[in-house]
């Protein structure tokens, strides 16, 4: 009997977790951006971090905790509690305002982010799964430009919209008592569609420009953590991570109409698109139970990479120097006053965190914009019958973009996570 009921709570749960992910998926077909920079690459790059890191501003490459999913290293997964199951869901909303010389315009976007879930597989080897972003597209906006007298103004919209998503499954192995190791295998797969129209005040023919492109891949990335004990309460956690580049597999189209005569180009490139080499490397530090710090570097190689254009010719193919290697620095903090108090405040995590990235790409021979980070948040227990372990996470980000003479933005992100983390393998007694 002992063992039925055991079943058959796992298997509820289980499928919770699957639909958890199924939601998530569809959730994520939306766009969770209105920003035009996301027109460029394979649009605006994603936040893969969870509910913990979050408020810490995405860093955790050196996080080793054993009751929080950490995605950002696949070592960190043999960490995980013997007896427990770990799901961890996010979601988040948020305001940009775009200025470019006098002119602002504020967007508001709200997204399903991700759904994982992490459990002991094996002594020293942990599991992990889940959904998570790769980026996101989603942009209209118009321009004007006056020729002269005789040629009128002409009008260009722009509008794109979709965004390339995994799911991963992962293993991080504990080899010694200091040294771990770990692999995130992921299913990549999206569309990204994005165009121009032109209309003209005169007899100048209007053109129609749109390009798409389906992507049905995967990706590999590889993750060691290295710890040990600097006194009686501080511990050192250095990690590193490499992401496999290669070829997507994918051939992206362009097609070009002519409005005023119906006249059809269509160009393709085959196996147009790449992921770049990416490193990264972290160091995080303890103190008792009190502070978490880390503090992140990585590199994303995708100046060795070409991406189609068209170019002067006419001709839509593959061109070197429209990307460039991104940079990203994060560091944050973790504190809580004492979790075993009674007092609720007392128990209450507190975050917060800052970053700078490079842009991955060029906007008419000039680099892109830049970015700068802030964030702060909270993690609240949650009581319930069996432990004080399951949190929410709430945190909210500020993100500056800007670059000369381009748009510039200024986005105000709220992060809302929950993670539940409840003994699912401890052996059940029914008197």
């Amino acid at each position: 009997m002992q063992a039925d009921i055991f079943n058959q709570i796992m298997k509820k749960r289980f499928s919770c977790g699957i639909l958890a992910l199924f939601l998530a998926a569809i959730a994520m077909a939306q766009s969770g951006t209105n920003s035009p920079y996301s027109q460029y690459g394979l649009g605006l790059l994603a936040d893969q971090s969870q509910g913990f890191s979050r408020g810490m501003n995405g860093a955790g490459l050196g996080l080793r905790m054993g009751n929080i999913v950490n995605t950002l290293n696949p070592a960190s997964y043999s960490a995980i509690d013997s007896l427990t199951m770990i799901f961890d869901m996010g979601v988040s909303g948020q305001l940009t305002n775009f200025k470019e010389n006098q002119v602002k315009v504020n967007a508001r976007n709200a997204n399903f982010d991700y759904a994982v879930g992490c459990f002991r597989l094996f002594p020293r080897v942990g599991m992990a799964f889940g959904i998570l972003p790769y980026s996101n597209m989603g942009f209209k906006y118009t321009v004007e430009k006056y020729l002269d007298s005789t040629n009128g103004t002409i009008t260009e919209t722009y509008n794109g919209d979709g965004g390339l998503h995994k799911v991963f499954g992962g293993i991080g192995w504990r080899m010694t008592n200091f040294l771990s190791v770990g692999a995130n295998v992921s299913y990549l797969w999206g569309t990204l569609n994005h165009g121009m129209v032109t209309s003209s005040t005169t007899y100048i023919n209007s053109l129609q420009r749109s390009y798409e492109v389906q992507v049905s891949s995967y990706t590999v990335d590889l993750g060691v953590q290295w710890q040990t004990r600097l006194n009686k309460n501080d511990a050192l956690v250095i990690g590193a991570t490499v992401g496999i580049g290669h070829k997507l597999g994918a051939d992206p189209s362009c097609l070009v109409i002519n409005v005023s005569n119906s006249d059809t180009i269509s160009h393709s490139v085959k196996d147009g698109l790449s992921l770049p080499m990416t490193y990264g490397l972290g160091v995080a530090w303890t103190k008792g139970r009190k502070w978490v710090v880390d503090a992140d570097v990585t590199m994303e190689n995708w100046g060795k990479l070409d991406f189609p254009e068209i170019g002067a010719d006419g001709a839509y193919a593959l061109h070197s120097g429209l990307l460039k290697n991104r940079y990203t620095f994060k560091a944050g903090a973790d504190y809580v006053p004492d979790n075993l108090d009674r007092k609720f405040l007392n128990r209450v995590h507190y975050r917060f965190g800052a970053g700078y990235s490079t842009p991955y790409y060029n906007i008419n021979g000039k680099e892109g914009p830049k970015e700068f980070s802030v964030s702060a948040g909270f993690g609240i227990p949650l009581q319930n019958s069996y432990n004080n372990r399951s949190f929410l996470n709430v945190s909210a980000q500020f993100v500056h973009t800007s670059a000369k003479d381009m748009i510039r933005e200024n986005t105000f992100r709220l992060n809302v996570g929950l993670t539940f983390n409840e003994r699912w393998f401890a052996k059940w007694k029914i008197d």
